[in-house]
């Protein structure tokens, strides 16, 4: 399954490349996004419908690898850990049924809400002013692969494994006018990808949910540091930040953990997601793969620097607590609220901005 995830990232990087005519022909394919308030909703919205953050981004490093520019692609990826976050929200109805249960459990899921939206208000303007995500992530992915000049030469081995399939699948729609054959490829590349992860998260989690959950038991409630580290492990071990956290949200409905405990934990969650994005850069080869690793890198700084910065600033830390707090108290009196929040928070403001967009754009 990890090299059917290898091989689908080739193929939407190929499939796009053919489809859009190389560089230039992304970025106008994708001028639409170049709003990165448009490409923050893209992010959530397809991640909120696919319920994964790791198809999306593994998604995302296949186009930037076709050739859609990493500056488009940012907004894109901070969308995708809002996106995330609609699984446990929707866990936590589970416990809809007694008031105090559910307060407790809504709580401790949008603690993980409020926590993504408020990294997106602290490095968003900054990225817009100063791109300094985009740089590092530059500056990250040359010294990994010994600078963009010698980008063609890296993952050779990856290469050798993954371009027969993507060249038996160019072979078969060669015939196909040059945009349709891409189109075809991109979409066959996302279905696998969805597939692949459908898959490799389940395998995972028959082999893992069991240590994962004495990991859990083990590390929350004793400490930050604690948290966030078995927070980062489990996802790596599941492959799924939704399955880290809404292994936590049933804990906290029972009172066994309060939010506070699990607040750490759910943000290791958000670097440990990153993993998936850095494995299908490493399937892309030759002149774009520097570009690849770049956004995948942007992923994991963004992640763990949102972590750092508010987690380690108190004033910052409690916004998501007081937030959740609040938003559960309301939620717990009004049940219709919890479910127009999910509905309106992933689905209805970000579909009412991409059509309000793409009317002025019209």
């Amino acid at each position: 399954m990890v090299y059917v995830l290898l091989v689908a990232v080739g193929m939407i990087g190929s499939g796009f490349k053919l489809a859009s005519g190389g560089k230039e022909g992304a970025e106008k394919l994708f001028a639409f996004a170049t709003n990165p308030f448009l490409g923050l909703i893209i992010g959530t919205m397809a991640t909120a419908l696919v319920q994964s953050s790791s198809t999306v981004t593994s998604v995302i490093v296949g186009l930037v690898a076709g050739g859609l520019p990493v500056a488009t692609a940012v907004p894109m990826v901070m969308g995708a850990n809002i996106g995330t976050t609609i699984t446990n929200t929707l866990v936590s109805l589970g416990h809809a049924r007694e008031k105090e249960e559910f307060k407790r459990a809504f709580s401790a899921a949008t603690v993980h809400d409020f926590f993504n939206l408020l990294s997106v208000i602290v490095f968003l303007p900054l990225e817009i002013a100063f791109g300094f995500l985009e740089k590092t992530g530059l500056f990250l992915a040359q010294m990994l692969m010994g600078g963009e000049s010698l980008a063609i030469g890296q993952f050779n081995f990856m290469k050798a494994i993954t371009k027969p399939v993507i060249n038996v699948v160019k072979d078969l729609v060669h015939d196909m006018p040059t945009v349709a054959a891409g189109t075809v490829m991109v979409v066959a590349g996302i279905l696998l990808i969805f597939i692949s992860i459908t898959y490799i998260g389940k395998l995972l989690k028959k082999a893992m949910v069991g240590r994962a959950k004495t990991i859990l038991h083990a590390a929350i409630g004793r400490g930050p540091i604690s948290g966030i580290t078995s927070g980062t492990l489990v996802t790596v071990l599941v492959q799924s930040s939704s399955t880290t956290t809404s292994l936590a949200v049933p804990l906290a409905g029972s009172g066994v953990f309060t939010t506070r405990d699990i607040y750490p934990f759910t943000l290791g969650a958000n670097i440990g997601t990153c993993i998936t994005a850095l494995l299908a850069a490493t399937a892309i080869t030759g002149a774009t793969a520097v570009f690849a690793l770049q956004i995948a890198l942007v992923h994991l700084v963004y992640n763990l620097l949102g972590v750092i910065i508010i987690y380690g600033i108190p004033f910052l830390r409690d916004i998501p607590l007081k937030g959740a707090a609040k938003l559960a108290d309301f939620a717990s009196e009004y049940k219709a609220a919890a479910v127009a929040y999910i509905l309106g928070v992933f689905f209805l403001i970000p579909g009412a901005f991409v059509f309000i967009s793409s009317s002025v754009v019209g």
